[in-house]
């Protein structure tokens, strides 16, 4: 009997893309193959958000896509993961009967024996746990990228932000040991891994269930010790706990790029505080300035909600002057969408659409401006580029290859003579700028082949890189990790 194949289906913040590598690498060590493209999988599982107000109708609107498919091929079973299903749990059943599995954010580990008892049983299985089973990172993985890795540092969040559900569905904040996080990043470079970056619903919060207040910084410092490991990065961070040890571990760290995702949320004092975020304007700009002051080459982005209940013009005004102080090298901007379960979705003062759209424009473009004014100053500098797969969709038309600055800017650059794989890096002088990129046109100075870049040739069995979308590769910090979510960061940026 050949093996049964697989497909995992992710949807929302770069906390679910972790979990569907694990997922992945549950199902593979269970003895399940990836399908390829195109190809009708027997095994499907969807790893939900439950952040947008319409997440619940478009899941069963795929599931019930899928209905007719499985109801004529025998065997083949759909499986309902992620925060959505921990939200709704008997739900999903009672919707969408053909569902065969249902399981919660703290017991991904139990999918394998879920289906098998599925399959046995002939009923479906709805399993969701109060608390967590086993940390994701223990479990067997499947990454997708060959030279960069999300490595979890800790799962859930403590904060209780009106706009946000995912503290009630991932639970509360548990740390790693420090020892075990560095010795999953150790072995990540033993197989050829040169960047990090380290996640967490509230990620400076670690060490909080230690006891250790500068537990981060240690943490960060000790990635410094990592011999071969040539990039680190963080996400997301919450101002609240963000503090002068943290910026100086950043600042003496060589490995640790200089490079900050701060969601800010709002510029307003008082939306700030209907939201329940522990900060103000003034303490958030006096992070900024403490940063630059340690390092002034350092690229910061943010997110930003547009139109939260009782946001008034006036309060607007206060988060396009943030903008302005701040200066960010990019934002993550949002108009706000009610999500069940949440104070914020029954809060009174609810924004009119209209009113919304147009304050999300002028946001939209004040920072393009200052985007695009900060990526001048990026022209005439010389960058060592880390070449990724699947960034420029553009690439294979213009003859260029695409990758990551250490400030995580995007470049574009001319496609050397010599073969250059993913994983490798290419030294280039900035010509043009752009508001979301910035090109290197000509000859790049040098091409440094890394052992990354060997990984990838293994995996691959390519020698150069591939036309781009061949892979996927690691989602853009700070960015939605999969399909685009009103939500921020790592699951809300809490």
């Amino acid at each position: 009997m050949s093996a049964r194949s697989y497909e995992v289906r992710t949807y929302g913040c770069q906390m679910n893309v972790h979990d569907s590598e694990r997922l992945s690498g549950l199902l593979e060590d269970a003895g399940y193959v990836r399908a390829s493209a195109g190809e009708d999988a027997d095994v499907v599982v969807f790893n939900t958000c439950a952040v947008r107000e319409n997440a619940d109708n478009r899941l069963y609107g795929n599931l019930g896509h899928l209905a007719p498919r499985k109801a004529k091929r025998p065997g083949m079973q759909i499986a309902v993961g992620g925060c959505l299903a921990q939200k709704d749990r008997d739900t999903i059943v009672a919707k969408a009967p053909w569902v065969d599995v249902v399981f919660g954010t703290h017991n991904i580990g139990s999918l394998p024996a879920l289906l098998e008892r599925a399959r046995v049983q002939e009923e479906a299985q709805v399993e969701i746990l109060e608390s967590l089973d086993v940390f994701p990172s223990t479990l067997p993985t499947r990454r997708e990228s060959a030279y960069a890795a999300w490595v979890s540092i800790s799962v859930g969040c403590n904060n209780t932000c009106t706009f946000c559900i995912v503290p009630a569905l991932r639970g509360k904040e548990k740390d790693r040991r420090p020892g075990d996080v560095l010795a999953e990043i150790e072995a990540l470079v033993a197989e050829g891994v040169i960047e990090v970056t380290l996640l967490g619903q509230n990620v400076n919060a670690y060490g909080s269930d230690m006891g250790d207040r500068e537990a981060f910084s240690k943490l960060l410092r000790a990635c410094g010790e990592i011999d071969g490991l040539e990039r680190v990065r963080f996400t997301s961070p919450h101002p609240r706990d963000f503090t002068d040890d943290v910026i100086a571990a950043m600042a003496e760290t060589p490995n640790v790029m200089h490079q900050l995702h701060m969601p800010l949320q709002s510029g307003s004092d008082d939306v700030l505080r209907t939201m329940r975020r522990s900060y103000r304007q003034d303490r958030y700009l006096g992070i900024i300035d403490r940063v630059r002051a340690a390092m002034p080459d350092a690229a910061i982005s943010t997110d930003i909600i547009v139109g939260f209940p009782g946001e008034t013009d006036a309060d607007f005004e206060q988060t396009l002057h943030v903008v302005r102080e701040a200066r960010f090298a990019n934002a993550f901007t949002f108009q706000y969408s009610k999500r069940p379960g949440t104070p914020a979705a029954t809060m009174d003062g609810q924004i009119p659409k209209a009113v919304v759209q147009e304050r999300y424009e002028r946001l939209v473009a004040l920072q393009d401006e200052i985007s695009w004014d900060e990526n001048k100053r990026q022209v005439g500098r010389t960058l060592d580029v880390l070449v990724a797969e699947g960034e420029g969709r553009k690439d294979e038309a213009t003859a260029r290859l695409s990758g990551r600055a250490p400030d995580n800017r995007l470049v574009h650059f001319d496609r050397p003579a010599e073969d250059v794989r993913p994983g490798d890096v290419v030294t280039v002088e900035v010509t043009y700028a752009a508001p979301h990129h910035l090109l290197a046109e000509g000859t790049p100075r040098a091409v440094r082949r890394t052992r990354a870049g060997d990984a990838w040739a293994k995996r691959t069995g390519e020698a150069a890189a591939p036309a781009p979308g061949v892979l996927l590769g690691m989602p853009k910090i700070g960015a939605p990790a999969v399909e685009p979510q009103p939500a921020t960061g790592a699951c809300c940026a809490d």
